[in-house]
Order: structure tokens, then C-alpha cells, then sequence
């Protein structure tokens, strides 16, 4: 990496890196491998960087690699189990939560995102986890904004389905499906 490439990348770090920490610790849930998944994302974002075409913000765009990464890290995990154990445990540090969601229910969402339709997956992030209305997630995701509601109730079918008592995982449906499973709240 060139001098000018390195301090390309420190001062977008200064600028962005909080937020995109923020990000990767909320879909994470562990603030080492947030702090990891932060440099490794700022290191994609400059490798990557002759692929931003300026048609967004340059967050929106950090946004995206963190949130695509993320996803990838939460499907590789080999520990999915020891991390769901980890988190269901109740904190006994006392402090406040900075989820909007009941931990569990943040736990289930994330172990359902590692196994979801990666279109589905990303659509239920930035609705259900930023809040985001279908409008926003559309723009985000480059696709229309009824597009985000079917991925949104196919999503919710499916992860409806997936947390059922049936003892075989369904797979994800072809149809729409009506129905919301609760995460967030649904904007249009």
C-alpha cells in the first residue's frame, strides 16, 4: 500500500469508522469482531473503491460492505451455537442494552440472517435492524420498493416457517406469503 493510499484510507477511517463500527457491532453482537470486521471492511472499501460510482452517499456505500461482510461472517461462523448460548445468557454488566430489540429476539433474527436468501437477508437488515422504510431499503439495495416488500414477507414467511416446531427446516417458499414475524416495525 502506497503513502497516499494509507492516508486515503486513515482519513476515511476518521471520518466513517465510528458508524460503520457501530453498524458491524450491531449485527455482530461482539465488539471484537466488530472492531476486526471494521478494519477489514475499511481495507475492502479501499480495494473496492473505483467501484463506487458516486450515484449515493459514501456512507450508504460503506454501508453496504459492512452489511454484505457482516452477512457473509454470521453465515461462515462454524460456532453458531456456542454464540447463540453466549448471547441468550441475561447480562450482568447492568448495562442498558443499545438494540431497540429483546436480546433473544435479536439472537434469533441473526441466526436466521445466516441461513436466509442473501437478498432477503440484506432487505430484512435494513428494514427490521436500521429501521429503514421499503422506500429507503429500495434505494439502498437498488431494487423497487415493492420488490422490498416481497423479499420483506417472503423473509418473514420463511423465518415464520424456519422457527415453527416442525422438526425439519422448511425451505424458503417461491409464493408470497401474507404475514409478519414480528422483528422491527413495517414502514412503507
Amino acid at each position: 500500500m502506497s503513502r497516499a493510499d494509507s492516508q486515503q484510507l486513515s482519513q476515511l477511517f476518521s471520518q466513517h469508522g465510528p458508524r460503520v463500527y457501530r453498524r458491524a457491532l450491531r449485527l455482530l453482537g461482539n465488539p471484537a469482531d466488530a472492531e476486526e470486521a471494521t478494519q477489514e471492511i475499511f481495507i475492502r472499501a479501499m480495494r473496492g473503491a473505483e467501484g463506487f460510482r458516486q450515484q449515493s452517499q459514501l456512507t450508504t456505500w460503506l454501508y453496504q460492505i459492512a452489511t454484505h461482510y457482516c452477512l457473509n461472517l454470521i453465515r461462515d461462523r462454524a460456532r453458531r451455537a456456542e454464540l447463540y448460548a453466549e448471547n441468550l445468557a441475561p447480562t450482568d454488566d447492568g448495562l442498558e442494552r443499545t438494540e431497540p430489540m429483546r436480546p433473544d429476539d435479536l439472537v434469533l433474527l441473526r441466526r436466521l440472517l445466516a441461513d436466509a436468501d442473501e437478498r432477503q437477508a440484506s432487505a430484512a437488515v435494513y428494514v427490521f435492524l436500521d429501521g429503514m422504510s421499503h422506500e429507503e431499503a429500495a434505494a439502498v439495495l437498488g431494487v423497487s420498493k415493492r420488490t422490498v416488500g416481497n423479499l420483506i414477507e417472503r423473509f418473514q414467511a420463511w423465518a415464520g416457517a424456519r422457527t415453527s416446531l416442525d422438526a425439519e427446516p422448511p425451505k424458503p417458499p417461491e409464493r408470497k406469503a401474507s404475514g409478519f414475524f414480528g422483528f422491527g416495525r413495517r414502514r412503507s
